[in-house]
């Protein structure tokens, strides 16, 4: 008797949120099968791949990624710049500037940053996502002024933690009709939880997204990728809808600060060019974290992005 293949659907799926404005918007999530499953049902929206850079500017020793960049200077040049990285569906901010255990500018000044890359990615046609400082107190202070100043583009704002989310929600969601990203520390039950409290505050589904944690491939990436995978099964075959939010992992900063990243070719020659290792970090790192069931990923090297957006684009 021949093989017959049952396609499997579910009949729950991953909820939808769109970011950006206008032409630049992009919709992650509504999947309801399996992550690059399309054979069993057809997948409206394809994982996507963002780029980031930072308000201090890209690396310049590394020749490529210095390159791409060349003659940006203002944050709104590199940003425009990172709208053109082949094979980019948004573009991030890393404010890092603001962080207090570095230059800690203030957050009027952050914001006004904020805004400028805002602007600037939406003429590019990329919706915006922004990382903040990871600091409680500093990003409490500092997210309601870029939800007001990135009024009317529909960004992103990577930042709620148990600790800050309820001024998180109200300022950035209900006062300013941002999308924020829902913070857990690689753990199923402390991301619904969050995700509980969030909606407790009448923040609706379609404004949250959950960033599960980060880490670098062969840095404990395991943890987290078997915590992608525990969520998406919670969602999809128990109908879990406090864990149906779609899931954006960051990847750039982790992947570039692990030790095959960092060490120089003179110390490792075998290992080849550093730059070239980073790639490859970004893109393994990214890969597997897809393939687990992340809705979206975040890069910094525009060699990365181009690989893994063109893997999605030949798996759909």
């Amino acid at each position: 008797m021949g093989y017959k293949k049952e396609p499997q659907v579910f009949k729950a799926k991953i909820g939808e949120v769109v970011i950006g404005a206008g032409d630049a918007a992009v919709t992650i999530g509504g999947e309801n099968v399996w992550s690059f499953y399309s054979f069993d049902a057809p997948i409206e929206h394809k994982p996507a791949t963002g780029i980031e850079f930072s308000d201090k500017g890209p690396d310049r020793s590394l020749p490529e990624l210095a390159a791409f960049y060349e003659g940006a200077e203002s944050v709104a040049d590199i940003a425009a710049r990172a709208c053109t990285a082949p094979g980019a569906d948004f573009v991030s901010l890393i404010l890092e500037s603001a962080d207090p255990n570095g230059d800690n500018i203030p957050s009027e000044d952050a914001a006004a940053i904020a805004k400028e890359a805002a602007e600037a990615a939406t003429a590019g046609g990329k919706p915006l996502v922004i990382q903040t400082t990871g600091n409680t107190d500093k990003d409490g202070e500092l997210i309601p002024k870029i939800a007001e100043a990135a009024q009317g583009h529909n960004v992103l704002i990577l930042a709620a933690k148990e600790e800050n989310y309820k001024g998180i929600a109200v300022a950035a969601v209900t006062a300013y009709g941002q999308k924020i990203g829902a913070e857990s520390a690689v753990d199923i039950n402390l991301a619904k939880q969050l995700n509980v409290l969030i909606a407790q505050m009448g923040i609706a589904p379609g404004s949250c997204v959950m960033q599960l944690g980060n880490a670098a491939a062969g840095y404990g990436f395991e943890y987290l990728a078997s915590t992608i995978e525990r969520v998406k099964l919670a969602a999809l075959t128990q109908n879990d809808d406090t864990l149906q939010m779609p899931v954006i992992i960051p990847i750039g900063s982790d992947a570039w600060a692990v030790k095959e990243s960092l060490v120089s070719e003179e110390d490792f020659p075998e290992w080849g060019p550093r730059e070239e290792r980073g790639i490859e970090m970004e893109i393994s790192t990214a890969v597997a974290a897809l393939a687990a069931g992340a809705n979206a990923v975040i890069l910094r090297h525009p060699a990365a992005v181009k690989t893994v957006s063109g893997m999605v684009d030949q798996l759909m």
